[in-house]
């Protein structure tokens, strides 16, 4: 039998238990910064990006387990003090009807909230933000306007979403991070500079942490991708010092 915990009616136990998860990470040192977090991978997702490593959160998430949200309010029972944020990752999480009510939920509960999306849904973003849910954002920025279709998968995208997203974590007093996954044959240092300069004109500038991260081989959605060499470390360091050029805040991940 479970115990319901007595801060939530039925109705609301059964509605934050329609929240997707088909993957958790239980502790994570660097995931939400100034946090030790747990991670949570919903299902689903409106890209089909080549690189994406999660590929089974977006292809075939019926043969991944769900997880038990009781085991996760547990854990973080257990670790309250150490633990201290809860990532929601995917997969695409801002697809998921119920996220505003389970990232509510984990401010309820004491804990902070970070959201990794993709930023294509920018009404939801909109409404996390102005109901202060997110404490954190982080979105990738597949790359300059010109490539973001191929780099999400897509034959027809609609930029004006990104760049609706874009603007409103420029605009918002929540910290955020942006990122980009840098993969030889699809990203060059071209592309990258164009990247750039499109946030830099969009005021994406002072107050802007930039990522490059470095592009994992395993498990990616497009199989082809398994056999291409990741730049060198020298290569991305490269990148980013020009890349500061237009953004003062660009770091190197993953190497």
């Amino acid at each position: 039998m479970v115990c319901r915990d007595p801060g939530l009616s039925a109705g609301t136990e059964a509605h934050m238990s329609e929240l997707d998860v088909r993957g958790w990470q239980r502790t994570s040192l660097i995931d939400f910064p100034g946090h030790i977090s747990t991670v949570l991978f919903t299902v689903g997702c409106n890209f089909r990006c080549p690189m994406c490593h999660n590929a089974d959160l977006v292809l075939r998430p019926s043969a991944l387990p769900r997880i038990d949200l009781d085991a996760v309010w547990d854990l973080l029972e257990r670790r309250r003090g150490k633990i201290t944020g809860v990532v929601l990752t995917g997969g695409e999480p801002t697809l998921q009807p119920t996220l505003p009510a389970f990232l509510e939920e984990i401010h309820r509960r004491g804990f902070r909230t970070k959201l990794d999306t993709n930023g294509y849904r920018p009404e939801v973003l909109r409404e996390l933000i102005r109901r202060r849910l997110v404490d954190y954002v982080a979105m990738d920025v597949k790359g300059p306007p010109t490539l973001y279709a191929r780099l999400a998968g897509l034959s027809d995208l609609d930029l004006a979403r990104i760049e609706t997203s874009l603007a409103l974590l420029r605009d918002a007093d929540v910290p955020y991070e942006l990122r980009t996954t840098v993969v030889p044959g699809m990203l060059d240092r071209a592309a990258i500079e164009a990247l750039v300069r499109w946030l830099a004109g969009l005021g994406l500038g002072e107050g802007t942490s930039y990522v490059l991260q470095q592009f994992r081989t395993v498990r990616t959605l497009d199989p082809a991708l398994q056999q291409v060499t990741p730049y060198g470390a020298s290569v991305l360091q490269a990148m980013a010092e020009e890349a500061r050029r237009w953004l003062p805040a660009v770091g190197v991940r993953g190497l």
